[in-house]
C-alpha cells in the first residue's frame, strides 16, 4: 500500500464535489497516533476514504477520552447534517473515530457509552497506544499493571520518553501488520467477554481502526 500524507482540513459536504468517504479521527496523543496514521494510511484512490485528523491543533489538556468523544459526537452530527443537505450518496456520509488509551483516565466507561450512543467508533488500548507499536516487534506476556511507561520501555528503540513518542516509517517492518494483529488478538482473547475493556490489561483493538477506518489490511 502506498503511503501518503492526507489533508487534515475540515469542510462541509458539497454536492458533486466529494469523491471519497471522509473519515475524521480524534486522537488522544498529539504526536504518536497522528504520525502512525500518516505512515500507514493509503491514497484515497486506493482505499476509497480520505483521512482527516480532526483535532490536530487541540492542546493536550483537551484530549481526555470523554472530551474526545464529546467533540467527535458533535462533529458527526454536523457533518452528517451537511451530507444530507448536500444530498450525498449515503455511502459517502462521514465516519468518525476516536483513538484513546486507558492510562490513568477517568470516565472511560462514560466515553464508551457516549460513543456507542452517538455512532462514534473507538479504537482503545490498555495501557496505551505503545502496546500496539510493541506488537509489531514481539509478542507480549503478562500485564503492564496499567503503566504505559513499561510498554514504552520494551520498545526496541533508544531515546528519551519524548523522543520515543515520534514514529518513523521504518519502525514498522514490511509485513509486520499481520503479525501484530495476530498477537493483539491473542492477548485480547485471554480476557473474558463480559470484562469491561478498561479492565483488560493488556488490550488493544487498533487493528480494527486500521481495517475499518483506514480501509487497509496490510503494510
Amino acid at each position: 500500500m502506498a503511503r501518503t500524507r492526507g489533508k487534515d482540513s475540515l469542510g462541509p459536504a458539497q454536492k458533486g464535489q466529494r469523491r471519497y468517504k471522509v473519515v475524521h479521527v480524534f486522537t488522544e496523543g498529539r504526536v504518536t497516533e497522528p504520525q502512525y496514521i500518516d505512515i500507514v494510511r493509503g491514497k484515497p484512490a486506493d482505499t476509497g476514504v480520505e483521512i482527516r485528523i480532526a483535532n490536530a491543533t487541540v492542546p493536550g489538556s483537551q484530549r481526555k477520552p470523554i472530551t474526545l468523544v464529546e467533540a467527535a459526537a458533535r462533529l458527526l452530527r454536523e457533518e452528517t447534517r451537511a451530507a444530507k443537505k448536500a444530498k450525498l450518496d449515503e455511502k459517502l456520509w462521514p465516519e468518525v473515530w476516536c483513538l484513546f488509551d486507558r492510562d490513568q483516565h477517568h470516565q472511560i466507561p462514560d466515553a464508551f457509552k457516549l460513543a456507542k450512543e452517538a455512532g462514534v467508533e473507538v479504537a482503545f488500548s490498555h495501557p496505551c497506544f505503545e502496546l500496539w507499536r510493541l506488537l509489531h516487534h514481539k509478542p507480549v506476556q503478562g500485564t503492564f499493571g496499567g503503566v504505559c511507561g513499561e510498554a514504552v520501555r520494551q520498545l526496541p528503540f533508544s531515546g528519551s520518553p519524548e523522543q520515543l513518542k515520534h514514529m518513523e516509517a521504518d519502525e514498522l517492518p514490511e509485513g509486520s501488520y499481520i503479525q501484530a494483529k495476530k498477537w493483539a488478538q491473542k492477548i485480547n482473547a485471554q480476557h473474558p467477554a463480559h470484562m469491561a475493556k478498561d479492565q483488560r490489561d493488556p488490550y488493544t483493538d487498533v487493528f480494527e481502526f486500521v481495517e475499518k477506518g483506514l480501509r487497509i489490511t496490510r503494510y
